[in-house]
């Protein structure tokens, strides 16, 4: 019987996730880690994005398991796609693993996405539910509810000045005043691709063949979910955590210097341009925001990057995936949705319009 089952979902896969802390190797604690349909499903996703995931979530089980670069000999209870009992949804999983070891005690970090939060919370509710705070984020949801309190508006801008002063990222001297004397270079950072004036076509970013995992995630994904978009037929992705680190040195060696000037750029031919093409490997959690954010003002510190390159509010990581923000309205907000007059007055032109039988079919 597992003392404490412990819960690790598809985009937590960190060694320092709160939810890991205090694992023991043998069968008191069970590492629960779950591939189900719903999460590709819910919000129907690309079949790259898919194997993605999955493969990671693979790859980062064997090293919990194994004892590799990031694990430490831990058991690991892992549910496949394929799995013959598998239920399609995360809640229904934590509900068989409860039953299937046992256990009384759950243990999980902060759900990304309230939705999912929510279902697992509910799957738990016989037993004893330890829900801890995510501490990859560098804002955490009560410090954000905090800062959000009592304000008309919610902007970035302010956000994100107040992050910089918390961390000292980008604020050498007195804590207050940034690098440069500014806090952003939007301005900078607007420049239209020229190859000659870049010194050439940017250098191609770091890819990683498939393996043995991968290619079985990949002919899992595209059997199961081939009317998704997609083709995964060029997948190189990084899917684990060396991977991952190569990726980002793979950036700031090589593209960092001109990313500043071209990040808003597109050009024809040009997929990624000096970008990082490490969001997924944050997303998955492979890397954590804070030591992508050092890696880079290390760079400039070294004189190997411009701060145009560095100082850039689109590097900031929400909570979030490849998925989107995932951030509720606080408590005590006042923010509301600026489509919600667009909605009311569209809907009563159209009362108006079927009112005076303009619209035959009640189409405006």
């Amino acid at each position: 019987m597992a003392r404490t089952l412990r819960l690790v979902l598809g985009d937590q896969l960190s060694r320092g996730l709160t939810a890991l802390d205090g694992a023991q190797p043998g069968e008191a604690d069970v590492i629960l880690m779950a591939e189900v349909a719903e999460e590709a499903t819910h919000v129907p996703s690309s079949r790259v994005r898919i194997a993605l995931f999955l493969s990671a979530m693979r790859h980062f089980a064997a090293d919990l398991a194994a004892g590799g670069p990031i694990g430490g000999g831990l058991t690991v209870d892992y549910v496949a796609l394929d799995d013959p009992e598998n239920t399609g949804s995360l809640a229904g999983e934590l509900t068989r693993a409860i039953a299937r070891h046992g256990t009384r005690r759950v243990v999980m970090t902060e759900a990304g996405d309230w939705r999912v939060e929510q279902a697992l919370i509910r799957a738990a509710a016989g037993v004893d539910l330890d829900i801890r705070p995510d501490t990859r984020f560098l804002c955490s949801r009560n410090d954000f509810r905090d800062w959000a309190r009592g304000r008309r508006q919610l902007r970035m801008e302010h956000f994100y000045r107040m992050m910089r002063r918390r961390t000292g990222l980008l604020m050498p001297d007195d804590g207050e005043s940034p690098a440069g004397d500014r806090w952003n270079f939007d301005a900078e950072n607007r420049k239209p691709f020229d190859a000659r004036a870049a010194g050439g076509r940017p250098p191609a970013p770091a890819g990683f063949p498939p393996d043995d995992v991968t290619r079985a995630v990949i002919r899992l994904v595209d059997a199961r979910f081939g009317a998704h978009v997609g083709d995964t037929a060029g997948f190189d992705w990084p899917v684990t955590r060396a991977q991952a680190l190569t990726a980002l040195e793979d950036f700031i060696t090589r593209r960092l210097e001109r990313f500043g000037d071209y990040q808003d750029a597109m050009a024809a031919g040009e997929e990624v341009l000096f970008h990082a093409r490490i969001s997924p490997a944050l997303n998955l959690g492979l890397l954590e925001p804070l030591e992508v954010c050092r890696r880079a003002e290390a760079a400039w510190a070294d004189g190997r990057a411009p701060l145009a390159a560095v100082s850039s509010r689109q590097k900031a990581r929400s909570h979030s995936h490849p998925r989107p923000l995932r951030c509720r309205q606080p408590e005590g907000s006042h923010y509301r949705p600026r489509s919600r007059f667009r909605r009311q007055t569209s809907s009563r032109r159209r009362d108006r319009c079927r009112r005076r039988n303009r619209c035959r079919r009640n189409r405006c």
